[in-house]
């Protein structure tokens, strides 16, 4: 079972759906986008389940000391956020006001992910293995982000209700009985475990990329960053930050298509410094 249906189940079996039906979501900026999407259910609802399963992943990282053990990593991660962060109220009024939180887990995989709600979490060896500039964490982050501005795992999570609805699944195939601990990681797991649409990588490709653009971040760092994620994955299997669509050329040529328009943005936050 898919980890969206998972995570369907679980709403269905709490009683939490509030039906909104298709929505056409605005995302202004440069690069903004504009397109009618499915939701279901409500951003609190999402940012809910997703704040919970944040804290178990702290605390079993905690237990396994993975958690935020290279602090100077840690600090360096954190202070590109505190750039982009306002960046984003461009994009969502809101943003600037979610409850922020960046941390860092001591692992070899290539991963890092952006919750709903703007939880932020970067795997370390995404930054040591591809031995990424500030310029292309950035990048990685602006996109990750991009993703929770455009709430694609509350699309997914919507599209996966209405799966679950046509399929006749009633609560019983959870069990109610389960403890908040336990619904909290299946949340978490469904959230980190998203396999995005094409739509959905190009809408964070391209708002991401003018976040960190605004941010003072050279934009040009999204080429190099897309030739490390495809050497990376030039052994066949790709890393886990690509599992749904592997970087390629064309990625990389959308990203040189778009430097027109952001490259001006990172000059004009260079000169404000």
């Amino acid at each position: 079972m898919s980890a969206f249906r998972i995570l369907a189940i679980l709403f269905t079996s709490m009683s939490l759906l509030t039906l909104s039906g298709c929505a056409t979501t605005t995302t202004d900026g440069a690069v903004g986008a504009s397109r009618s999407q499915f939701m279901l259910i409500s951003s609190e609802q999402l940012e809910q389940t997703a704040a919970q399963g944040y804290s178990k992943l702290k605390a079993d990282a905690t237990q396994k000391g993975t958690l935020n053990k290279d602090q100077k990593m840690l600090q360096r991660v954190q202070a590109i956020a505190k750039r982009i962060e306002p960046q984003t109220g461009i994009f969502r009024r809101d943003a600037p006001g979610w409850k922020w939180e960046v941390n860092i887990i001591d692992s070899n995989d290539l991963n890092a992910f952006c919750m709903p709600g703007g939880k932020i979490v970067f795997y370390s060896g995404l930054i040591n293995r591809l031995q990424l500039t500030d310029e292309e964490i950035a990048v990685v982050m602006g996109h990750e982000i991009a993703h929770a501005l455009r709430e694609h795992s509350r699309e997914q999570v919507s599209q996966a209700i209405a799966a679950q609805a046509a399929m006749g699944l009633g609560s019983a195939a959870l069990g109610l009985s389960q403890s908040a601990t336990q619904l909290a990681g299946i949340g978490y797991d469904a959230l980190i475990a998203t396999q995005f649409s094409r739509t959905d990588e190009a809408e964070a490709d391209r708002i991401g990329l003018e976040l960190s653009a605004r941010a003072g971040y050279n934009p040009r760092a999204g080429i190099t960053l897309w030739k490390k994620m495809m050497s990376a994955n030039s052994g066949g299997t790709p890393p886990e930050f690509l599992s749904s669509h592997p970087a390629d050329s064309t990625r990389v040529q959308q990203i040189e298509s778009l430097l027109p328009i952001v490259t001006p943005l990172y000059e004009t936050a260079r000169r404000k410094g």
